[in-house]
This record gives C-alpha cells, structure tokens and sequence, in this order.
C-alpha cells in the first residue's frame, strides 16, 4: 500500500494528522505543500485545496480526523481511541467537536482580531477561555484530558492549544491554568511532536 500525505508543516490539522500518522507507525510519505503555489497533483485529487490530504490506492482522505482515525485503524498500541470504551469514545467526540467549533472560532478572532474590529482582542481571548477553563478542570485529577494515558482527544486539541498560546505566550504562561499549560509542555516536549514537526521537502 502507498501513502502519500500532503502537509503544511504550521496548521494545526495537518500538525495532528501527522502525529497520528507517526504513532501508528504507518509507512507514510509527506509532502510540504506551499499554500501560495498547491500543487496540481494535490488538487486534481482534492480539489477544495486545504491540506492534509491523505492518498491511499483505494481512496482520498481530506479531513485530518478522518486521516487520525485511519491512522489509529492501522495500529493503535496506547489504544488512543478508546476501543470497547463508549464513555471514554463519547467524551473525545466531545471534546473534538468543542475545538473543532466553538474553540476554533474563538481562536481564530483572537489570532486576527484586527479582522473582527467588533470586539477587543481581550474579548475574544476571554471567549477563548471557557473553553481552556474546561481543560483545566478536566485535568485537576490527571495528567491527560479524558483517561490517565494519550488520547485521540489529547492529540487532536493540543496544536489548537498551543496556536492559541502562541498569539500571546506571555499572558498563556502566566494565566491561571497550570494543569493546561503542564499538559501543553508535554506535548511541546514530547517526542511524537518533535517527530511531527520535522521538515519535509516541498513538493
């Protein structure tokens, strides 16, 4: 089986697509994509022209939780999905789809707050906390945010996480979620990120 992801090393779901990837140790090959110049094999197979891509023989993946989800499919040794546990399986869609929407949103307005002259940019880091709140309290009694081990959850938030620290990593360090910011060294530290976050040549 050939794979062929196409990537852009700074976005955050192509960050945890492949740290997915990278997990399950899947022969995977990654291509950097320059978003000013996408390549025209990427688009005739994906023509919404966002990355990651994923090309298999049988077919393409175009969300990168689709591609962590295949990825897991293939070899999930820390059992990050959570197999045979509905709870545990129900509270990372939650968790996923609170990111995905509403966090994501927050993020972007506070990244670009100058693109949404509405509402300060403090407002919309204050709309952004309820959600990292929730974090917090998910890992008063943890290290990780649903089980005491790494999730799909943990991975599919973290890059989000860190964006959003990464727009003011002053005010993120010393804000009061020490379990969070804990949580996010880890991850920042951790070797699956550093394996994820190695260059690759443009295509």
């Amino acid at each position: 089986m050939s794979a062929l992801l196409y990537s852009f090393r700074r976005c955050p779901y192509a960050m945890r697509a492949r740290m997915a990837v990278a997990y399950s140790g899947v022969a995977v090959e990654t291509v950097e994509v320059s978003l000013k110049a996408k390549p025209a094999e990427m688009l005739a197979r994906s023509p919404k022209g966002t990355v990651p891509v994923l090309v298999l023989d049988d077919q393409v993946l175009e969300q990168s939780l689709d591609i962590m989800r295949w990825a897991l499919a293939q070899n999930d040794p820390q059992d990050w999905s959570l197999a045979g546990d509905i709870d545990g399986q129900r509270q990372i869609a939650e968790l996923i789809e609170l990111n995905d929407g509403p966090f994501k949103t927050d993020l972007d307005r506070y990244k670009y707050a100058v693109r949404y002259p509405e509402f300060s940019q403090e407002h919309y880091r204050a709309q952004g906390e309820v959600f990292l709140a929730r974090l917090e309290g998910l890992l008063a009694t943890r290290d990780y945010l649903v089980i005491d081990h790494l999730t799909l959850a943990d991975t599919a938030l973290a890059p989000f996480v860190r964006q959003f620290c990464g727009v003011d990593p002053e005010w993120f360090w010393q804000a009061p979620y020490p379990r969070l910011q804990a949580w996010l060294q880890r991850f920042l530290d951790s070797e699956l990120f550093k394996q994820a976050m190695v260059k690759h040549p443009n295509l």
